[in-house]
């Protein structure tokens, strides 16, 4: 396991009441929260969730990235307690969104490094469940990663992959990894996962477009690959995509369609197309909401093959009211974030986690 000695030496030195007493009490004050998020409540056997935890960054400047401004001399003036804090509020909004069985599987993103993963998985309530961490340092400019927390009681790993995104057309520009793994879950039943952060809209949406497409493409081709082997493989894509499911991106360069009463074989489908509602998205910028955080699944998800399933009434956006705080500026409500600029405001991250419910028949 990716896990240095030293911090499991320190996690361990922390009495199981405390940990217990202090995930009790980091737990949404909402009367009935957690249950409508429960596993139990709902019969999931199987919980994913996806993140943007916005920044999470430890407190050393690393010469070789672009994070000066998260360091204590820096703009940000981002220090351990801060991080500390972030940490904290990111345990408490996971534990939540797991509901009374906390997640199988975690999808991050906006992370620096190893160090600040172990503090989230091994110095909090979640050391309890023994998370694996899958990651690794990308070539990203800020510094900013994928990651995966797997419960090995839960997921079986088998496999595991990086896969770098090169643009044939500007060959300076670098983005995160695509990280890939491939496992057993439920009853012995193979799921194969991609976790996403495509690259950002920052430059304007339409000159970005490309790098997005060309994202797609690339993740398109390697599920293509496991559709060759098995036209019902079970295949789960998940991340910020910075794109919605009708742009481009999406709809045409990945092919996530949205036929959910047909599946076929050796197709993708939007399974988060029905969040995108009025008024509804996983962020919000300049007072409408996106949906840049989805979930996709291949047709075997979707019934064609026995064991685990799921449909588009197991995905939400997990926007519970600790996780929001009024929008001032444009009216009705925003996520909760760590920063407003450069202000300090202690609160979670600029998105909002989503939810997958995978079910056994």
């Amino acid at each position: 396991m990716e896990v240095s000695q030293e911090s499991r030496h320190f996690v361990n030195k922390v009495p199981l009441g405390a940990v217990i007493l202090v995930f009790l009490l980091l737990l949404p004050a909402k009367p009935g929260s957690l249950q409508t998020a429960a596993g139990d409540e709902t019969g999931s056997v199987f919980r994913i969730i996806f993140y943007n935890v916005e920044n999470l960054f430890d407190t050393v400047n690393d010469p070789l990235k672009d994070d000066d401004d998260f360091t204590p001399e820096g703009a940000r003036r981002w220090n351990e307690f801060r991080l500390q804090n972030k940490i904290n509020n990111l345990y408490r909004a996971i534990a939540a969104a797991g509901g009374w069985q906390p997640p199988a599987i975690i999808g991050l993103c906006e992370v620096e490094n190893m160090y600040v993963l172990e503090r989230l998985a091994y110095g909090t309530g979640l050391n309890r469940f023994d998370y694996r961490i899958i990651h690794r340092n990308s070539d990203d400019r800020r510094g900013i990663d994928v990651a995966l927390l797997i419960r090995p009681d839960r997921f079986d790993l088998l496999k595991s992959r990086f896969v770098p995104v090169r643009f044939p057309f500007d060959t300076l520009a670098v983005t995160r990894d695509i990280v890939y793994v491939k496992g057993l879950a439920g009853h012995e039943d193979t799921l194969h996962l991609f976790a996403n952060h495509w690259p950002s809209r920052w430059g304007g949406q339409a000159e970005t477009a490309p790098y997005r497409n060309h994202t797609a493409s690339v993740l398109r081709s390697l599920i293509d690959s496991l559709f060759m082997v098995n036209p019902v493989a079970k295949i789960i894509v998940m991340g910020d995509f910075n794109d919605e499911p009708g742009d481009e991106s999406l709809k045409k360069f990945l092919d996530a369609g949205y036929g959910y009463d047909d599946p076929e074989p050796g197709k993708l489908y939007n399974v988060s197309r029905e969040n995108k509602r009025v008024g509804m998205g996983s962020c919000k910028f300049q007072g409408n909401w996106y949906l840049f955080d989805q979930f996709i699944v291949s047709g075997g998800l979707l019934g064609l093959a026995s064991g685990l399933y799921t449909s588009p009434a197991s995905v939400r956006v997990f926007d519970e009211e600790f996780l929001l705080v009024p929008d001032e500026a444009w009216f009705g409500y925003k996520p909760f974030r760590t920063y407003e600029g450069f202000r300090y405001t202690g609160g979670y991250s600029d998105h909002l986690p989503v939810i997958l419910d995978l079910f056994e028949n």
